[in-house]
């Protein structure tokens, strides 16, 4: 069964992912949040190290429902600087909280996060015809236009590239390789 170039072989966890998760295109609230989190907890490391660590994130920041998230306290999110369970960088773990607070208020602004989201691409995924590795950019304009609308909405650690990653995972955008088994 052929997969995509960037997926490691060896790691089941990681094709499990691809297999049943990655470039699905989703419109679930919950789901979109928890991702914007979870990019934005993998900046500048691996999202293998993301991956592993997802449901002990889960967890401590309660599924990722972003008005159960915005209600966490400094003492609450202080105390996750401890964990191992997830990246303990002070930053990363506010800024779950920050987002949450982002997110409620483009939904108050908006009425809907998720359309808001997807109108960036038009509302239907981009079908991209990537072969090789070096086919597949870091970002794009779609992602560098949402990075910039995130920033302004209050958003943070969503750079272009983090943007690229989480319209990729969400299926904003099918970046299956032409020969993947998941393609479409």
């Amino acid at each position: 069964m052929n997969r995509c170039p960037w997926l490691p072989p060896e790691l089941e966890l990681y094709q499990q992912y691809h297999d049943s998760e990655w470039g699905v295109p989703s419109r679930d609230r919950r789901y979109l949040f928890e991702m914007i989190c979870l990019e934005g907890a993998q900046a500048g490391l691996s999202w293998w190290t993301i991956l592993q660590k997802r449901e002990h994130y889960r967890k401590v920041f309660r599924d990722f429902e972003p008005e159960a998230v915005a209600r966490m306290t400094d003492k609450q999110l202080e105390k996750l600087v401890l964990d191992p369970g997830i990246v303990r960088h002070r930053g990363k773990i506010v800024g779950v909280r920050t987002n949450a607070l982002a997110w409620l208020e483009l939904e108050r602004r908006e009425g809907s996060a998720v359309e808001w989201l997807w109108s960036f691409v038009g509302g239907k995924p981009i079908v991209n015809h990537r072969k090789v590795m070096e086919d597949y950019p870091a970002k794009t304009p779609e992602s560098e236009a949402l990075s910039k609308a995130m920033k302004k909405q209050g958003f943070t650690f969503f750079g272009p590239t983090i943007a690229y990653a989480f319209m990729q995972a969400v299926g904003m955008v099918d970046d299956h390789s032409v020969d993947c088994w998941r393609r479409g």
